[in-house]
């Protein structure tokens, strides 16, 4: 483990009843002011791992240290975290500047520190001239940011926030990721930030943790994430992404070529594949699928593709295909001038670069 690292999971793993684990030996490190988001299914163990480092639930083995120190056995409140939940949690019979004000009395800080501080919070949400208000008197939107603010009012070090836009309409979510990343890296915080929602996860993180099955799959920045998947679970997780079956057939360095079921040869890069003969899952990233051959290299493979469904989205077309077998498989393309707008029935022929074709575990 590194020495640098603010939050440390080691080695931890936690179970409800004695027997099923749901967090299977995690080990995490994050350094101070990084925005890590934790990402998964449901009952993956993200949660989990974002209550244990919260304090609402106990290691069941391993260690939490925050800051070099051990936290397993400090509780929740005096660990300093700041919390963002789903539900907001506000006290509904106090005014937004006395939920504000609340974490501040606790911590026993003197009437004119608290005012200025819960001022501060407020305008950093842009909710200035809202304190005198009950949280009933405010739209879920802005319930949201005075949650946010009130996890920030005492200049933790470490927030933990849980699919805390969950309940938002989807421009008020788009709008809100954008603030929180800004303000998070404004003011320096250590973020852990839990939600199931893919895109949230590739705008706002540092890094992201793809948990499945209680355990980490995939902990990397966002374009490796979604461009380099290491198994066919975070493939197929993150993002849209076409899959087919197939046999490796040779491997030649970085590059190899898979038969697939129907019979088709096709070019890929093998991930975890280790030898010919492997059933592998291949996935291909629907807008890095070429159908101008002048793009491809002389030698590449092809596939014959049958026009299922064109769909026009505005800033791009996408289109369903018939391809070895597959009725699913997709292709996007950007909605330019000279853009052909495929026709329901024409045969097309496909192919890609070898490097966008990952050859995974079947």
């Amino acid at each position: 483990m590194t020495s640098d690292a603010f939050v440390e999971f080691e080695r931890v793993q936690k179970s409800y009843d004695g027997e099923t684990l749901v967090v299977k030996d995690l080990n995490l490190s994050l350094p101070k002011g990084e925005f890590l988001t934790m990402l998964g299914p449901s009952g993956s163990g993200k949660t989990t791992c974002l209550m244990m480092l919260a304090g609402f639930e106990t290691a069941t083995h391993g260690e939490i240290k925050l800051d070099g120190k051990p936290i397993n056995n400090i509780p929740p409140h005096k660990r300093g975290i700041g919390m963002v939940f789903q539900n907001y949690a506000l006290f509904p019979h106090m005014t937004v500047a006395e939920n504000l004000s609340f974490p501040l009395e606790v911590r026993r800080m003197g009437k004119s520190d608290r005012e200025a501080k819960v001022k501060r919070a407020l305008e950093m949400v842009q909710m200035g001239a809202f304190g005198g208000r009950r949280p009933a008197q405010l739209s879920g939107g802005q319930q949201q940011r005075i949650a946010l603010a009130r996890a920030l009012v005492f200049e933790p070090e470490l927030v933990l926030m849980d699919e805390p836009l969950g309940a938002l309409d989807k421009q008020l979510r788009e709008h809100m990721q954008f603030e929180i990343t800004s303000i998070a890296h404004n003011l320096g915080i250590t973020t852990v930030y839990v939600t199931h929602d893919q895109t949230e996860a590739l705008t706002m993180s540092d890094r992201v943790a793809v948990f499945d099955d209680g355990r980490i799959q995939q902990l990397a920045p966002p374009d490796e994430l979604y461009e380099s998947p290491q198994n066919s679970f975070v493939a197929q997780f993150i993002g849209e992404n076409n899959t087919l079956e197939g046999v490796v057939q040779e491997i030649r360095g970085d590059h190899c070529t898979v038969k697939l079921d129907d019979g088709s040869i096709i070019d890929a890069k093998p991930v975890n594949v280790s030898a010919v003969g492997d059933r592998t899952l291949v996935s291909i990233r629907p807008e890095r699928v070429e159908m101008d051959k002048t793009r491809l290299s002389p030698d590449a493979h092809t596939l014959k593709a049958e026009v299922l469904e064109f769909i026009y989205m505005g800033d791009i077309f996408r289109t369903r295909l018939r391809v070895a077998g597959s009725d699913n498989f997709v292709i996007k393309t950007r909605n330019a001038p000279d853009q052909r707008r495929l026709t329901k029935g024409e045969t097309i022929e496909i192919g890609w670069l070898a490097d966008d074709c990952r050859a995974l575990d079947a």
